[in-house]
């Protein structure tokens, strides 16, 4: 699986999860899913995405999330 693959799944996991705390916790949780959203706005304005440089630290091949 290519580091494209993990970023989209890893950001639509974080979205979920910070929608279900929102719910069932605490509102402010709200703020995790807009970071999501911000990080992933300003990652297709720059191409700089600090989570696929982790992966890519990990050893995760990059690639194309769509053939």
């Amino acid at each position: 699986m290519s580091i494209d693959h993990w970023v989209i799944r890893f950001a639509g996991t974080m979205i979920l999860v910070s929608l279900l705390l929102a719910h069932y916790v605490s509102p402010a949780w709200l703020w995790l899913t807009a970071f999501v959203g911000a990080n992933l706005l300003q990652s297709s304005f720059t191409g700089f995405c600090p989570l696929a440089k982790m992966l890519q630290r990990l050893g995760i091949k990059p690639g194309s999330a769509f053939p």
